[in-house]
């Protein structure tokens, strides 16, 4: 089977250009990889955690950039489109934790629920500009979760 993604918010941030400190160069591989949103299986989560998330930084209208038209494409298809994951994830009364699916970690809050949901669908997670992710490499190889860095200048501080 084919990977599946989970995509972090700050690459459809990096495609839209604006509010972003990404290179040109990060731009484009942002901009490439969402053009074929249509065409990758995607995860997001049942309880709309990640779409919550996209939705505080993400035009629901499509526009006026790349990232929007990524976040528009899962709002209207999130039930329909059969490339589209949606897996349950359960936040964790445990904060340290994030979710019941991660063990104790030192991860920024608002990545946990991407690397819950990669967890649970064993998915890759896609990062433009976070560096969180290059420094929780360990947890990463302990979860056996992938990253794919479509960025690799804004990996490390």
């Amino acid at each position: 089977m084919a990977d599946k993604f989970v995509i972090d918010t700050n690459v459809a941030i990096s495609a839209n250009g604006k509010d972003t400190h990404a290179s040109f160069s990060c731009q484009l591989a942002c901009i490439k990889l969402l053009e074929n949103c249509k065409k990758l299986p995607l995860v997001i989560d049942e309880s709309d955690f990640i779409m919550g998330e996209y939705a505080r930084h993400l035009s629901y209208a499509g526009q006026p950039g790349i990232g929007d038209m990524f976040f528009k494409y899962l709002h209207d298809n999130q039930y329909a489109a059969k490339k589209i994951y949606a897996v349950k994830i359960t936040q964790s009364k445990d904060a340290r934790r994030g979710f019941d699916e991660l063990p104790v970690n030192s991860l920024d809050p608002s990545d946990r629920k991407f690397l819950a949901a990669a967890v649970v669908a064993k998915a890759i997670i896609v990062n433009a500009t976070d560096s969180d992710w290059i420094e929780q490499s360990v947890l990463l190889q302990t979860l056996k979760v992938g990253i794919k860095q479509l960025c690799p200048e804004h990996s490390c501080k």
